[in-house]
Parts: structure tokens; C-alpha cells; sequence
């Protein structure tokens, strides 16, 4: 696979350089998911920092193949990572630039293609990664403000802005929390058409509209029914549940179909 002809070679390259400590892989590589549509997910550990000058990171990617264009990864709170774009072949390719004690908070173990004093290995023996889960206390402090936030675009006839705040909730609220009733790690929505029960996948779909009003009602009622029955299915008795605001919620919800 390309994926991995472009590793070989990005090994081969940076076994030379002197502030390189090792290079490794994460993502589908790991997964053992790796297809002709993903992309390359590597980290580049270097002796001396390298992510606090951005030309510097992009001269590292220059070397690797032909880079087309890149930036970095403000976007998803994450500067340190160079997202590139390759030609011959061309491959979107993620690359993290990190210092020996950045590599020690992950959220995954990457497989290590290059580590030339041991370093890399060692940090694998000495601690652990730790993949983010949401906070459902955090989720339930925001989801009602989040509904009526949607039913005031809704109601004002802002349905782009309510259209694409569903697409929100699915990405911060249900699919992670559908991943998690799955069994699966909460990536958001993704492959959720293949790692969600069919039931589960349906729910999901159910909170997709048209560009209509009653669509939109629609989908954001099925939204609604969703996060209950998952918070009855998820939730431990510690979190909070603001069933008051809920209520007051609904009732507006109520308001906005008769209007």
C-alpha cells in the first residue's frame, strides 16, 4: 500500500538526522483498518523541539516526499500536528511533531518504525496512553441550553444554522456516546456505519432533516429521545440531571411546532 511505502521511506530519511529519536504510527495502521482511503498518521519524536517553528516542521515534511501543501492543526487543538497533502502518489499524511516527554501522553501506542536508542520502547514499558471519554456530567450541564440554542434558529427560520448545529450534536453528543454503548472508542461519528448496532445506526440517522422546518422539528424531537434513553442506558447516578430545564425546554419545543 502507499500508506506504507511512504513510511518506509520517511524511515529512511530521518535515521540520518541527528535530533530525530524515532518515528512511529498510529491511526488504521494500527487498527489494522488501513485502506486505499486513509490517510497516514505519523509521530516524529526529535531530541529538541521542532512544533514551536512552523517552517522548520514544514522543512521536515519537505523531506519525506512531494509535498503538495500543509497546515497546522489549531483547528482540532492540536498546533503540533503538520496536516500535509503528498503527491506521486498523492496521500493526505498527519504528522506530530514531539519532544520524548510529549510521546509519554497519548492516546493510543503507535508502532514504532524507527527508535534509535530505546527510548520510545521504554516510555511503552513505563506508562500508559489514555484515550479521552467524554464527560457526561459536561454533556448534561450543556445539552438542554443546546436544544433550545436549536430551537430558536428553528423558530427564527435560521434552518442552515439549525441544520448544521445537529450535525454538532451528533459529532460531540451521540456518536460518541452510541461508540461507547458499542463498545467502541468515541471518535465522534466516525465509521459509525460500521461499528453501530443497526438499531443504533438508525437512531442516528433518525436526527438527520431536510431543509424544513417540521424536518428539523422532527429530527431534533428524535435527538431529544435519543439522549434520554442513552442517559438512562449510560449515565451512573452521579451525574446530575437538570430535569427541570428539561422540561422547561420541551415545553418550548411544544411552543414552536404550533407556531
Amino acid at each position: 500500500m502507499i500508506q506504507k511505502t511512504f513510511a518506509l521511506n520517511a524511515v529512511s530519511v530521518l535515521e540520518k538526522d541527528p535530533n530525530v529519536l524515532g518515528l512511529a504510527v498510529g491511526g488504521s495502521w494500527i487498527s489494522g483498518e488501513l485502506d486505499q482511503f486513509s490517510d497516514l498518521d505519523l509521530v516524529l519524536i526529535t531530541q529538541e523541539k521542532v512544533s514551536d517553528n512552523k517552517g522548520l516542521m514544514f522543512q521536515y515534511a519537505g523531506r519525506l516526499g512531494q509535498l503538495l501543501s500543509g497546515f497546522t492543526g489549531e483547528h482540532v487543538g492540536e498546533p503540533r500536528v503538520l496536516i500535509c497533502l503528498y503527491d506521486n502518489p498523492l496521500l493526505h499524511v498527519d504528522i506530530k511533531f514531539l519532544t520524548l516527554p510529549e510521546f509519554e501522553q497519548r492516546v493510543e501506542n503507535p508502532e514504532i518504525l524507527l527508535d534509535k536508542t530505546g527510548q520510545l520502547q521504554e516510555i511503552f514499558k513505563n506508562t500508559n496512553y489514555n484515550f479521552p471519554y467524554p464527560d457526561f456530567q459536561w454533556i448534561e450541564d450543556r445539552f438542554w441550553i443546546w436544544v433550545h440554542y436549536a430551537l430558536l434558529k428553528i423558530g427564527r427560520g435560521e434552518y442552515f444554522e439549525a441544520y448544521d448545529f445537529m450535525a454538532f450534536l451528533r459529532m460531540t453528543v451521540f456518536g460518541p456516546l452510541l461508540h461507547i454503548k458499542n463498545n467502541n472508542l468515541p471518535r465522534g461519528v466516525r465509521k459509525v456505519e460500521t461499528e453501530l448496532a443497526p438499531g443504533d445506526f438508525e437512531n442516528l440517522l433518525s436526527t438527520l432533516s431536510q431543509y424544513d422546518k417540521e424536518s428539523l422539528l422532527v429530527a431534533l424531537e428524535n435527538a431529544v429521545n435519543l439522549y434520554i434513553e442513552l442517559r438512562i442506558q449510560l449515565f451512573s447516578k452521579k451525574v446530575n440531571l437538570h430535569f427541570e430545564t428539561q422540561k422547561r425546554v420541551l415545553d418550548y419545543l411544544s411552543e414552536i411546532k404550533k407556531n
